[in-house]
């Protein structure tokens, strides 16, 4: 009897330490989807890429130094056009109460992955519209030759000409690997759509359920190949206002937040139950004008928004200093940034001369979206627009103020439909293409990452020719260069480079701020 009664308590005290192994975090929106092949927000990838899924290759935790993943290792080509990977074995697809894989990952799975994003006879290219906005915005399509199976456990990627950050974009979270058992299945029902949002990855975490606008689930890997996450369950709790994020992380009822207000950045460092971190941001903030639509087809209004903005006010009214002026696409952390170039200065009298010469001599009117939810190049997009609203009407341009919520707005942003827009970027692998490509490029026009719809020939060729090099110092050169022609041709108006902040509880042991902006918990634990 002593026995049994033990048995029982020693149980319930097991179930105890499980439950306690549970990880909230408290992030800041809804995740757009479930498959980092069809979102860029880091919402999103935090929800899926981060957790669920897993690439090719990876970024070592915290770092933008690139380790074996998916693929044990790799060869490449002399010509540099061909890329070899072998996969690891022995690796197994996440059990979902949906889907229940038979067999391991293998090359099939690569193949179908990336072969779904470029092949538009592929069976999946057009499932839930076939947007492929990274795939598109870095011209993969006319980079990417073929993928093909060489073997069960081995992927030869073929390009049609040599691209210096391809290997670091394969670590992209875009280039995550899905399952083809899976997706047949799906084929097999009729539910083709499910793949985006109902995930079966590979990943240190399973997806377990989703609550719009309230909660993501997941539980532990415990048939992961590598390394397995110190916590059974993680949730994320979404909660979009900074201020409740605070108070949730002060009762208890998350151990982690995401983008706290700068406001309150100095209470948390004095509150002994709480440990604040931060770290260079690789971003940059921006308001970007669609060229495509008049007035901001004119290169003077479009300087002219520049000269109006007071930039410097924005960093000590929205960020509290915590950020420095961006005059530049790049953050100054990455190589190639151009220290030469001269910002457009804050100048009400010369921002109205390039309105009149433009033809506007008394202003016009717009609309400006206002970024709907806490990102670490702007913590407050509402308050940035309303400050821009009246630094604007000193120049005759008056602004009325539209936002959506965070999905819709990233679509209708893809499709073109605004005037002036909030957004911003983090870097996806430490390499200026990554901003300057995906962000301004020609190709990212039609793929939707390029918001100021802004494709200058000039421009366009000199990053082109950038890509083809693994000489740091000529393309360095190159990107100096288009730096320059940014500045002149002004599709954005530069604000922020921020500096990252997380806060959590005093027990969270593990976490690493990335320098790619992802928050990520497979190394995570609380003691």
């Amino acid at each position: 009897m002593k026995t049994a009664l033990f048995l029982t308590v020693l149980s319930a005290l097991i179930s105890f330490s499980i439950e306690a192994k549970t990880f909230v975090y408290c992030s800041e929106g809804s995740p757009s989807a479930f498959n980092p092949q069809v979102t860029t927000d880091g919402t999103s990838n935090n929800a899926s890429a981060h957790t669920i899924y897993e690439t090719l290759v990876d970024f070592k935790y915290g770092s933008t130094k690139l380790t074996p993943a998916l693929a044990k290792s790799w060869t490449i080509s002399k010509d540099r056009k061909s890329y070899t990977f072998n996969l690891r074995k022995g690796v197994k697809f996440h059990k979902t109460k949906f889907f229940t894989p038979t067999r391991e990952f293998n090359s099939d799975d690569v193949v179908f992955s990336l072969n779904r994003m470029r092949d538009k006879k592929h069976a999946y290219h057009k499932v839930n519209g076939g947007h492929y906005e990274y795939w598109n915005g870095m011209d993969m399509g006319n980079l990417v030759k073929s993928v093909e199976k060489i073997g069960q456990y081995k992927v030869k990627i073929t390009l049609t000409r040599p691209e210096a950050p391809f290997l670091a974009n394969t670590a992209m979270s875009f280039m995550s690997i899905l399952s083809k058992e899976y997706a047949d299945h799906l084929t097999k029902i009729g539910k083709q759509g499910n793949i985006d949002n109902f995930p079966v990855g590979t990943g240190s975490f399973i997806y377990k359920s989703y609550k719009k606008d309230t909660v993501v689930r997941f539980i532990r890997n415990n048939k992961y190949w590598g390394r397995k996450a110190k916590v059974d369950k993680l949730v994320f709790s979404i909660t979009p206002d900074a201020s409740v994020r605070y108070q949730k992380l002060k009762t208890g009822e998350c151990h982690l937040i995401i983008e706290p207000a700068p406001a309150d950045i100095t209470a948390m460092k004095k509150n002994p139950k709480i440990k604040v971190i931060s770290g260079a941001g690789l971003n940059v903030g921006y308001l970007a004008m669609n060229t495509q639509k008049k007035p901001y087809n004119n290169v003077l209004v479009r300087k002219a928004i520049n000269h109006a903005l007071n930039k410097k006010s924005y960093i000590d009214a929205i960020y509290l200093g915590n950020a420095q002026v961006a005059k530049n696409p790049l953050p100054p952390t990455i190589w190639s940034y151009n220290k030469k170039i001269r910002d457009y200065d804050y100048n009400i009298a010369k921002a109205k001369k390039l309105l009149a010469k433009a033809g506007y001599p008394n202003g016009f009117e717009t609309e400006l979206w206002t970024l709907p939810v806490t990102r670490p190049y702007n913590p407050n997009g509402k308050k940035m627009g309303e400050i821009m609203q009246a630094d604007l009407a000193k120049i005759g341009v008056k602004v009325k103020l539209v936002s959506y919520d965070w999905p819709t707005y990233l679509k209708k942003s893809r499709d073109g439909e605004h005037q002036l827009i909030q957004l911003g970027w983090t870097g996806d692998n430490g390499d200026p293409d990554n901003f300057l490509h995906v962000l301004l490029g020609c190709s990212g026009v039609k793929g939707g990452s390029n918001v100021a719809r802004w494709c200058d020939k000039g421009f366009n060729d000199l990053i082109m020719k950038a890509k083809l090099s693994t000489n740091i110092g000529k393309r360095t050169t190159l990107y100096k260069k288009a730096q320059r022609i940014f500045k002149e041709k002004a599709p954005w108006a530069t604000i922020a480079h921020s500096t990252i902040f997380r806060a959590m509880a005093k027990n969270v042991k593990g976490y690493k701020i990335d320098p790619l902006g992802g928050d990520i918990f497979k190394e995570v634990d609380l003691k």
